[in-house]
């Protein structure tokens, strides 16, 4: 069929052209943002889950939802290569330019360019990110060097800026399992202010599954302060959508044997079913896609899988973390004691501890629960036993 109309779109957080199962993490967003408009206090949002399943293409779901709702959102990825300071500096000079052109600018807004400046000097002494700001510091605040206690002022500021203008802004950050315990203590906190004031500033993240103990050890109250969503596999009709609504837009239908023939492989995760629908169309002269295009596709899917979505996460890893990751491969794709991988491996928890600590600061590993270890990329397990053997001595 015609490659340049294929729905598909296994592209990393690119919006799928059927958005399938998330109907309930949409609405409750929306709900959200309207309460905040109407005065009343909301759970904020953090949707967790492992890789593929959807968690970048819901935040652009909420962005859209956000411009509907006449909020202006801040979209930004936590990256551990980029000091969080000087960037949640420049994400909120840029929310005060978007609530506000300057030339309109009220007493609030002027306030908080005011506030913004002091703490963008703070974490970068240069200037560099207050251009357009033309006031004074507001010297005594957001400006200790203390990014727990100048967030909260700058969400503050921001917050009644908004109001001002009978807007909202809400901060939309992916990976914020990256940001350090202090970082994330800071911006629980700035949450947790405009909460106090009843101020239309709210946060929606995204992250690995690890992020509600993560949250929960940065400040006590955070399970109160957010929702925390899991989202993953896809359920069985919803999969199903998925798979046909797509293609059904071009007038191309998917015969009951290949719909079976995919979901067993994809195991409903999101990701797996775009990969393996643009496969399928590409394979099948149309306009029905069978069982024997869905198999033939197959090798096309895997090669996709195996060259993009999972080698990239072995190109950032040593030898030593790589053996340790089909150690826990051999034993399957639950979550796995780490005294078992150990034994594996003919070596003792405590000597690979520093390698499975690593591999958990990368992302590539999480922690359900204490001394068990998953890893965060679906079916990871699968794609070790294809292309790696296991070799006991190599890990140090």
């Amino acid at each position: 069929m015609d490659r340049a109309r294929n729905p598909y779109t296994p592209n990393a957080g690119a919006p799928p052209r059927f958005l399938a199962g998330r109907a309930q993490e949409t609405e409750d967003f929306r709900v959200l943002l309207q309460r905040l408009a109407n005065g009343y206090t909301e759970q904020s949002v953090i949707i967790t889950g492992l890789r593929g399943v959807g968690k970048t293409v819901l935040l652009g779901q909420y962005e859209r939802i956000a411009e509907d709702e006449n909020w202006v959102p801040v979209v930004a990825e936590v990256s551990k290569n980029t000091p969080f300071g000087p960037q949640i500096a420049n994400l909120s000079r840029r929310a005060l330019f978007q609530v506000s052109p300057k030339a309109r600018w009220g007493e609030r807004a002027a306030q908080a360019a005011a506030v913004i400046k002091s703490f963008s000097l703070s974490v970068q002494a240069d200037g560099a990110m207050t251009a357009g700001l033309d006031v004074e510091p507001a010297w005594g605040t957001a400006d200790t060097g203390s990014l727990n206690d100048d967030l909260a002022d700058v969400f503050q500021a921001i917050g009644e800026a908004a109001a001002e203008k009978k807007r909202g802004v809400v901060f939309l950050f992916d990976e914020i399992q990256f940001l350090a315990k202090t970082e994330l203590e800071a911006l629980i906190g700035a949450v947790h202010r405009t909460v106090q004031r009843q101020l239309p500033v709210t946060f929606a993240g995204a992250g690995l599954p690890g992020l509600p103990g993560l949250a929960g050890n940065a400040k006590s109250y955070a399970e109160r302060l957010f929702k925390f969503s899991s989202i993953g596999q896809l359920p069985r009709a919803a999969a199903v959508q998925a798979i046909v609504e797509p293609a059904k837009v071009e007038g191309v239908t998917f015969s009951p044997e290949a719909i079976e023939f995919i979901l067993a492989y994809t195991e409903g995760y999101p990701y797996f079913i775009q990969e393996f629908g643009r496969a399928a169309w590409n394979t099948a002269d149309g306009p029905v896609i069978t069982l024997v295009d869905a198999e033939d596709a197959l090798s096309q899917v895997e090669s996709e899988l195996d060259g993009s979505f999972f080698q990239a996460r072995v190109q950032r890893t040593t030898p030593d973390e790589l053996t340790y990751m089909r150690a826990m491969a051999e034993l399957g794709s639950a979550e796995q004691k780490a005294a078992d991988v150990a034994a594996v491996l003919h070596k003792s928890s405590e000597q690979l501890g520093p390698i499975r600590s690593r591999l958990i600061a990368k992302g590539l590993l999480y922690t359900p629960r204490f001394g068990y270890a998953k890893f965060t990329v679906p079916q990871f397990d699968r794609f070790m036993r294809r292309h790696m053997t296991l070799d006991i001595e190599s890990t140090g």
